[in-house]
């Protein structure tokens, strides 16, 4: 207890314990009392040492000094606090009477000793139900298809992935008892580096591709080579002979150009438990359905759905547009927009009961990558994707056309070559499909203006190339090409640069700028590639502008320039209910 005045610890109220720090404004807890007290005034500093209450000096003593002690007839009475009423003297009262404080702040001092308690156990509690948590979690080691971890601070993509798999009671009756497990529903999840947006690009599993080569990891820890096939449906890319979602990691990149960082993939069960978990997905329908093969059977209008009426729901395909799975997918991004509008409600956020049976759908519904295999990085990506507006969530489909090798019966299709590439390159350069507040236009224009001035001769360029992460080869074949193609004779190839760079970069000294732009015209280079610093001396000793190939070089002669607009597409934004037809 604290020492003013309020007496022996065995009569400590607990609320006592509990002091105002002025200087934080929190309340401390203080388990170690003061010490005991003597019922004897102290003496005045500089008085005789047995100096009584009668002596030379003066008695007045600080209020956290006063003695609860009986004055006696020659001695004054002990000084008390205000609004503290005087004890009877002893003999006289049955029991000590405790002094009275207000009641707001006996309830305030407790609340902070309680609150104390309850975050401490709470912590503990958490910890043991994080560790709990990451029990659910089955993860797979797809090796060198994904990262090893995640970061907070870059553009990340992930491959979701819904298999049509039938795990778990009453999943018997749909389709494909027996299936292994293939990619039914793929979407690429594109979230920019900035957190204003992001894209998922559904990616449809019919769509004729290549699947390549797919180291997978055994059992027993070895590694097996899937070999490669050719023409073949994407969704076959998991499942088939033993493949893995790496497999189907690695087939993405083969088709878009995109590397995909991590997958998270969800059975049948999934989207029953999570439906279940926010007590139900609204969905909008532009008119009746009743579906004998999905057993889906609603009225137009508007529905909260759940459980297994929500599987029904995404695995309708006859009742929607041409039937087909195009039109599935439509609904299907759809129905994913309504799911992420309900999980990240005040209404689930605000209920610790949803979240906990969230937490526990979620982490036992997906299988995911080693690399985010932890709740607690798991917890990241969320936190990460959660700063992204719903306005500026974009879901598309890959641009497809019927596969002609199909003849009359049409049923896969194939990569629309004309419109595909377009959006595949905004996705990699972080581009937005939607439209999003700038952030630094001073900054971008000052970028943009290192493009700006004069342009030397090409004969002028005096320039050093080295390899920074092109392929092998890459700076001699650009080399040749200035040279021979470009008239840019002063130019040397010097092997391969101390780092590794994603993208290309062209360094140079302030009067070396005109150099600098011209080369730039001729390599397809954007501003950004631009690094004002300074030269270096080539192989005569004459100052030379750098130029490091990236990871994003695509050959000589080969433009560099990134887009800086989407195009334009048939896209659906992940704030906005539309009804399925």
């Amino acid at each position: 207890m604290d020492a003013q005045g309020r007496g022996r610890a065995d009569n400590i109220d607990p609320a006592d314990q509990w002091v105002l720090n002025p200087s934080t404004g929190e309340y401390e807890l203080r388990l170690t009392p003061s010490a005991p007290q003597s019922g004897v005034p102290r003496p005045r500093r500089g008085s005789p040492a047995n100096a009584g209450p009668g002596a030379g000096g003066s008695t007045r003593r600080a209020p956290e000094r006063e003695s609860p002690a009986t004055p006696g007839p020659d001695v004054p009475g002990p000084r008390r606090r205000r609004g503290v009423p005087a004890e009877p003297p002893p003999g006289r009262r049955k029991g000590r009477t405790k002094p009275k404080k207000s009641k707001a702040k006996k309830i305030l001092l407790w609340t902070g000793g309680t609150m104390a308690f309850v975050l401490v156990a709470v912590s503990a509690a958490g910890y043991l139900y994080l560790k709990h948590l990451e029990g659910n979690v089955s993860t797979t080691d797809v090796g060198s298809a994904g990262k090893k971890g995640f970061s907070k601070d870059e553009a990340f993509n992930i491959l979701i992935i819904g298999t049509d798999k039938r795990t778990g009671k009453g999943n018997e009756g749909y389709g494909d008892a027996g299936s292994v497990g293939h990619a039914d529903t793929n979407i690429l999840l594109h979230v920019s580096k900035d957190r204003t947006n992001a894209t998922a690009l559904s990616i449809p599993r019919d769509l004729i591709v290549n699947v390549p080569d797919c180291p997978t990891k055994q059992p027993d820890g070895t590694e097996k080579v899937i070999p490669a096939t050719q023409n073949v449906r994407f969704n076959t890319s998991l499942g088939q002979d033993g493949r893995d979602p790496g497999c189907t990691m690695r087939t993405v990149k083969a088709v878009t150009g995109i590397s995909v960082d991590h997958f998270m993939m969800a059975d049948f069960n999934a989207v029953k438990t999570l439906t279940t978990a926010v007590q139900g997905v609204e969905v909008c329908l532009a008119k009746d359905v009743n579906d004998p093969d999905s057993h889906l059977k609603l009225s137009a209008g508007k529905h909260t759905i759940q459980g297994e009426q929500a599987l029904a729901f995404v695995r309708t395909r006859h009742s929607f547009g041409n039937q087909g799975d195009l039109d599935r997918i439509k609904v299907q991004q759809q129905f994913l927009s309504s799911l992420m509008r309900k999980m990240s409600s005040s209404d689930t956020l605000t209920s610790p009961t949803k979240l906990i049976s969230l937490a526990e759908a979620a982490t036992k519904a997906l299988t995911v990558d080693t690399g985010i295999g932890k709740v607690s990085t798991l917890k990241d990506v969320a936190l990460e994707l959660k700063k992204v507006p719903p306005k500026n969530i974009s879901f598309l489909t890959v641009p497809v056309r019927d596969n002609p090798a199909d003849g009359v019966v049409r049923k896969t299709v194939i990569v629309d070559t004309n419109t595909a590439p377009a959006i595949f390159d905004a996705m990699k350069n972080d581009v937005s499909f939607t439209t999003v507040k700038q952030k630094g236009k001073k900054e971008k224009a000052a970028v943009a203006a290192r493009l700006k001035g004069t342009r030397s001769a090409a004969a002028d360029i005096r320039v050093d190339i080295y390899n920074g992460g092109a392929p092998a080869g890459s700076a001699q074949e650009t080399l040749n090409w200035l040279q021979n193609t470009e008239g840019v004779t002063k130019s040397s190839q010097l092997g391969n640069a101390d780092a590794t760079l994603s993208k290309t970069t062209l360094e140079y000294s302030p009067d070396q700028a005109d150099q600098a732009r011209k080369l730039a015209d001729l390599m397809g280079l954007s501003a950004s590639a631009l690094k004002p610093g300074k030269s270096e001396k080539n192989s005569q000793g004459l100052p030379a502008i750098v130029l490091t190939l990236g990871k994003d070089f695509k050959g000589a002669g080969v433009s560099l320039t990134t887009p800086t607009k989407a195009p334009e597409v048939d896209k659906s934004t992940a704030d906005k209910t539309v009804c399925a037809s």
